[in-house]
This record gives C-alpha cells, structure tokens and sequence, in this order.
C-alpha cells in the first residue's frame, strides 16, 4: 500500500494550494459579479473565456498533461532522468511551435468561431462583436496556459505538486486586479477582465520555470520531432483530447444553447458552474492529479494489486465526500449566492436563477468526480481510445437532454444556421421549459453517464476489482447525506435570504451555523454508523495535515 501513502500525500498537498486557488477563484468571482452581475457584457465574456478555455482543457489537461505524463513516466522509470529532461526539451519545443500557429488561427478565425460557439449573439451585433474582441485578445492565454501544463506534467512526475496546484492563484489575482484598477478607465469596462487573464497566463508559465531548473531541466530548443517518445504522446493526444473533457465540451454546449435563451443565462451558468468547481477543485481534481503518475508508475511495473487498491480507495473517498457536498451544495446554493455574491449589479434576481442551475448542476458532482479517478486509469494503461468512445456517447446524450430540457426557444427570421437548426429542433424536442436550469440538468446526468461507463469498463479490465463493495458505500454514505440534509433544508427555508432588509453579519453567521451542523451531522452519523469510509477519510486528512508542505 506505499503507493497509496504516496497518492494521499500528492493530493492533500494539490488540495491544499488548489484550496487556496479556489478561495482566490471565489474571490475573483465575487467582484467580477459586483461589477458585471449578468448583464449582456458578462455574457459576452464568459462566452469568449469559454473558447480558448475548452481548447486549454483539451490541449493542456486533456492532451497534453494526460498523453504526456505516462510517456514521460516510462521514460524516467526505463532510460533515466537525463533521456526523459531530452524527451521533455523535444515536446516542449514542439508544442511551442504548434500552439503558435493555433493561437494565430484563433485570433484569425475569432468571427466564426464566435458565430458557432454564440449562435445566440447574432441577433445583437453589440455584444457579438463585443465576444470577437475579447475572444482574440484572450485567444494568446492558450500559448502560456498549456505550456503551464507540460511543465506541470514533467514536475508532477517527479513528485512535485506545488508550483502546478498553486499557479491557478496568480491568474485569479490577475484578473481581480486588472478588473479593479483598469475597468472604470475604458470603455468597456468588461475588457479589464480579458486583460487580467493574459496577465494570468504568462504569470503562470514564470511560476513554473524556476522548479524546473531545480530539478536540471534546460529550455534550450530541441527539434528532434522524430524522436519515437513525441510519435507516442501525439498517438495518445488524439483521442485524449476529447476524452478528457467531455465535461467541459457539455458545458460549452449549455453555454451555446444558453445564448439561445433570455440574456443573463450564460452568466447564471457560468456563476453556478465556478461554484460547483470548488469542491471538483479542491478535492476531485486533487486526487486526479496526483493518481495520474501513481497509476502510470504502477502500470510501468506491472503492479496491478497495488493499482485496484489504489482506485477502490480514492473511489471510496468520492462517495464519502462528493455525496453530503451534493445535498450540501442543493440546500445552501441561495444562502451561497445571497451571501457572497448579491450586491452591487448582482441583483436577488440573478442570485435565485443562478442558484436554480448550481442545484441541478450538484446532482453532477459524484459523477464528475468519479470521472476524474477513472480516466487516468486508462490513460496510464495508455488506453486513449475508449474514453472517447464514452465521452462521444455522453456528449449526444447531453446534446438531446440538453434540447429536450430547455424548452423551445426563438431566434430572428435573418439568424444563421446554427441558430436556425437549434430552433428547430427545439421545437421537435422541447418537452419541458427549465431554462437555462435544464442545461445544467443535461450536463449533471451525462457526466454520470460518463463516469459509470466507464466504471464498468475498467471493473472488466482490472478484474477483481471491488465493484460491489463500491456501490455499498455509495449507499451508505448517500442515506447519512440524506440524513444530514432534513436539518438543514428546515433552518435555509425559514431565513429570507435574498430581502432587501437581510443582515449580512446575522446571515453570515447562520451560514456559518449551518455549515458547521451539515458537516458535524454527516461525520458523526458516518462514525455511529461504523462507515469504512470514515476511517479512510482520517487517514488522508491527518497526512494531509502532516504532509502538506512536503513536496518531492
């Protein structure tokens, strides 16, 4: 079980810092909706943060961190650390060159693309070329962002989880900052925002650069693109692009069907889904970052033993923590809004829509959480291929839930295609009207979707593996959640909490009460109900607590 040690260490030291980056997140959030709130110039800039951000999920977390960390893994292992920092030289030059040219073909193709990703936008020729400018002024953040993301696969195979979990932190700042100082000085005020998030980018790419030269890597160039190791990680890239970011594609579906709906509804989607990030952050993705190497090493030394009971482990704290933050996230999402959020151009009625999709959007978290153990399991066996299978199919389903949820919306007779195709065939599909809370439904159970699939697929690959005892827990801690829950839905429904009269102190501190109850209720019903879960979760925060500035 060294290898499970190892894990825990990796992810409470990545959900320490991605804790710190999520706090600075929700900060950044808080005074983008001061300012913004969900008026048509927040939509345009979520609209055109969402282009280059889906192309940095897929050619950095995607792509390049889930292809490149087994291939280079294999190498550190098998040929040494000197031949893995000349594979590295060789992929990073490689993708410097090809991520140039797809930053000149994004800021080059900005109209369409917004016309395809905005089809809603069209209609109103002030916000549609509000989104192209700030979709070619961001477009370069995928330049600095995915090399932040090599760097971060070299260090996270070497142990070294700091620096790529706390860089998050400084984009945040940066957008604050420039969204502060910049905002009432132009124009458009929102275009702070698309300054703030080049900052961001190449403070990031600096943070890294230091560490690696620590551990004697060297930037000069290397343009050997015929070496064998490059051929791998571009084999595995492919498929990985899209097999990693199935969640983020169906968010930016919601996102395209949204500008298809009444203004402020990309902006009640984008609030609710950065809230739902926090505990994927903080916890989910932690695990995920640091199981990728553990699972590429094991797969490289064939210890399989070792792998299962790595995943049943971390699988098994996905049902102890996902589920009472599910039900925690669905009973607080108005006080969460209310509180953090409601004031300034973020009016009661932006934090009721904009609670209504956090809901439906929790009902996701388990899955999505789950999706992150599972899919380096298949990228450390450098299976690419039948995540994207699973993805494709969780994409559709998103995509007709999606049409079928939202309900049947208009468009000018003079719109494009892609707005007349949507409303068409929201006409044949539209059975309910839940809005842009429909979206947010469509992407909760296709994720789950996703995740279940691909649960059983790797019950059939590892064999052995305890699928049962799996789902036992999931029951076990899915009734203690609901237990935890009755409580609190009784104090949340007797405050008023979006009244122009509400305390902020008084509402604070009720917030603080409940939270403090959910999260006592739900650990002593795990400890009374004797949960195995409960034990787990001790262990991994008191080496988290021990381990946490550890690094190596």
């Amino acid at each position: 079980m060294e290898e499970v040690g190892r894990l825990t260490r990796a992810a409470g030291v990545v959900g320490f810092f991605t804790l710190l980056s999520r706090i600075t997140g929700l900060l950044r959030d808080v005074v983008m909706g001061y300012l913004f709130g969900a008026k048509g110039s927040a939509d345009a800039f979520f609209v055109a943060f969402r282009i280059p951000n889906l192309l940095r999920r897929l050619t950095a977390e995607g792509a390049l961190t889930a292809g490149f960390i087994p291939v280079f893994t294999d190498c550190l292992i098998n040929q040494g650390k000197d031949e893995a920092a000349r594979v590295a030289r060789i992929i990073f030059t490689f993708a410097a060159l090809f991520l140039t040219a797809l930053t000149l073909l994004g800021v080059f193709f900005a109209v369409p693309l917004t016309r395809l990703f905005a089809p809603g936008f069209w209609a109103d020729q002030g916000k549609f070329t509000l989104t192209v400018f700030l979709t070619r002024l961001m477009f370069p953040y995928i330049f600095f962002v995915s090399l932040v993301a090599l760097a971060m696969g070299v260090l996270n195979s070497l142990r070294h989880f700091m620096a790529p979990a706390l860089s998050p932190v400084l984009l945040n700042l940066s957008i604050i900052a420039c969204a502060l100082l910049f905002s009432s000085l132009l124009d458009q005020p929102v275009i702070s925002l698309g300054y703030g998030v080049l900052l961001g980018g190449v403070a990031q790419l600096l943070l890294q650069l230091p560490y690696l030269s620590r551990h004697g890597f060297s930037y000069a160039p290397d343009f050997h693109f015929r070496d064998p190791a490059l051929k791998g990680l571009l084999v595995l890239m492919g498929p990985a692009m899209i097999g990693a970011a199935v969640y983020q594609i169906n968010v930016l579906v919601s996102t395209m069907l949204a500008t298809m709906l009444p203004s402020g509804s990309v902006s009640y989607l984008y609030y609710a889904d950065r809230l739902l990030e926090f505990p994927v952050g903080v916890f989910a993705i932690a695990l995920g970052t640091a199981a990728l190497p553990s699972f590429s090493s094991l797969v490289a030394k064939k210890e399989f033993a070792e792998l299962r009971a790595g995943l049943s482990y971390a699988l098994r704290l996905v049902n102890f923590i996902s589920l009472p933050a599910t039900l925690g996230l669905m009973v607080m999402s108005v006080p969460i809004f209310s509180l953090f959020f409601q004031r300034g151009a973020f009016d009661a009625d932006t934090t009721l829509k904009s609670a209504r999709a956090l809901i439906y959007f929790s009902l996701g978290l388990w899955g999505i959480s789950g999706t992150k153990l599972v899919v380096p399991i298949f990228y450390a066996m450098k299976d690419t291929k039948t995540p994207v299978w699973v993805a494709f199919w969780s994409f559709i389903l998103n995509l007709l839930l999606s049409l079928i949820l939202m309900g049947k919306v208009s468009a000018e007779p003079n719109t494009d295609i892609p707005s007349r195709t949507i409303v068409a065939l929201s006409e044949r599909l539209g059975l309910f009207s839940l809005s842009h809370a429909g979206l947010a439904l469509a992407t909760s159970i296709s994720s789950t979707f996703n995740f279940l699939v691909l649960l059983l697929i790797i019950h059939r690959r590892l064999g052995r593996f305890p699928l049962g005892e799996f789902f036992l827990s999931f029951l076990r801690n899915l009734f203690n959640a609901l237990l935890m829950a009755l409580p609190l839905i009784f104090i949340v429904w007797s405050v008023d909490w979006v009244g122009s009269e509400k305390s902020l102190l008084t509402h604070g501190a009720i917030f603080l009460l409940i939270l403090i109850l959910g999260i006592s209720l739900y650990l002593a019903l795990s400890f009374l109900l004797r949960s195995s879960e409960w034990q787990a979760a001790r262990d991994f925060g008191g080496k988290i607590f021990k381990d946490m500035f550890v690094s190596s």
